[in-house]
């Protein structure tokens, strides 16, 4: 964590493809039950120390997300933000079916607050950096959805609980999307961004690549 704090504060229309309906279906999976169904499919089986600081960890970093979007789409009034906050509401909830699973604490703090102290310092220093204008709000978001990657992608390799894995790869998808999203409007405001968490690489990989529809099973 002290690696993704100290990028993050190194860090520095409106527009509306088919009015919302685009950022709609960027994590098209959820609302219809089939998630749960198939999650409760999987065992419960016990929980390592790794697995247990992943799920408390990106409890913590899929609210960060949402309260930033939040936070950032009512100052700018940017769509991306307004619709983007709505499916990381849907990633905290995927997590907050995991973190019940398996009897852990979830996080109800109300918006902008954090049980992590580190988490709410970078809550605070990207808020700050993302409300000095549209391209620096922009850029937040694709550094959100950067971490995101990257701390998802760690975890995975630590982690061999099936459940914990389905959920993960779909946070994954998800953010791959909404980093395409983050990109392509950063693009029409004659913005840019270098990756800084995942290598530049995966991130060009990533937003020249078509959004992912549908579930990873």
């Amino acid at each position: 964590m002290k690696k993704l704090l100290l990028s993050a504060l190194l860090a520095g229309s409106l527009f509306g493809w088919g009015g919302g309906h685009y950022y709609h279906n960027l994590d098209d999976f959820h609302g219809h039950g089939g998630f749960s169904r198939i999650l409760n499919q999987y065992p419960i089986e016990p929980l390592s120390r790794a697995e247990r600081t992943a799920l408390t960890h990106m409890a913590e970093e899929e609210k960060l997300a949402r309260d930033v979007y939040i936070t950032l789409g009512n100052k700018w009034k940017l769509r991306v933000f307004l619709n983007i906050q709505k499916a990381e509401q849907q990633h905290m909830n995927m997590v907050d079916m995991l973190l019940r699973r398996y009897g852990m604490r979830i996080n109800n703090l109300p918006v902008g607050e954090f049980h992590d102290k580190k988490v709410q310092r970078l809550y605070d220093n990207l808020v700050a950096m993302g409300s000095k204008s549209r391209i620096d709000a922009l850029k937040v978001g694709a550094t959100i959805e950067d971490l995101d990657i990257y701390d998802l992608e760690r975890y995975m390799a630590e982690a061999d609980n099936k459940d914990i894995l389905f959920v993960f790869k779909n946070l994954t998808k998800g953010s791959r999307n909404h980093m395409r999203a983050f990109m392509r409007i950063l693009k029409r405001y004659g913005g840019n961004y270098d990756a800084q968490y995942i290598s530049q690489s995966e991130l060009d990989s990533i937003i020249s690549s078509n959004i992912e529809r549908g579930m990873i099973r």
